[in-house]
């Protein structure tokens, strides 16, 4: 099956959205079915894997974009990355660390695991939408937990929060909560 206008058409649309989208809402946008729209993005993927291209198909979760290549990011960061402003501090990566790897977790179960107060670092990263409250802990007083966005997964270039780098022994002991 011949999709080259397809996959032009989809190649186009990703290009002119700024973020990540849907697969129904490119066939909806498209005017083409989902299961083209599939196609397209699978053809997509291995001719940009298959050769010089500048950017590739990046999946985050159900959505779909056109990201540059990582190993092009070293010479575009300094001008395209998000500035200094936007960098998170080692104690605001701690965090975000321990919600992503503890998640669903409550404030209280962070500091444990960090020894410190995380009021400060729960506020910055539920600011920068990286976290969000993703229910309350069914034990006296209803804690609020704490969980990983899609704007979290977006900037770790993650499909899923499966697709987090595997922690060593050491490191998982580390992120228990029961011990």
């Amino acid at each position: 099956m011949q999709l080259e206008r397809e996959c032009a058409l989809l190649e186009a649309v990703l290009f002119l959205e700024a973020d990540p989208v849907e697969e129904r809402a490119l066939a909806r946008i498209s005017g083409l079915s989902v299961e083209v729209v599939r196609s397209c993005l699978e053809e997509m993927s291995r001719q940009r894997e298959a050769a010089e291209f500048g950017l590739e198909v990046s999946r985050v979760g159900d959505a779909v974009s056109l990201v540059p290549k990582r190993e092009l990011w070293e010479q575009l960061k300094e001008r395209y990355g998000k500035k200094n402003e936007n960098r998170l501090s080692r104690a605001a990566m701690e965090t975000l660390s321990i919600i992503a790897y503890s998640q669903p977790i409550t404030r209280a179960e962070v500091e444990s695991l960090r020894g410190v107060s995380a009021d400060g670092m729960i506020r910055l990263l539920l600011s920068r939408d990286l976290v969000r409250e993703v229910g309350k802990k069914d034990v006296p007083g209803k804690p609020v937990q704490y969980g990983t966005t899609r704007e979290f997964l977006k900037l770790f270039r993650l499909n899923s929060i499966a697709d987090l780098p595997k922690l060593d022994e050491m490191d998982e002991e580390r992120f228990r909560l029961d011990g």
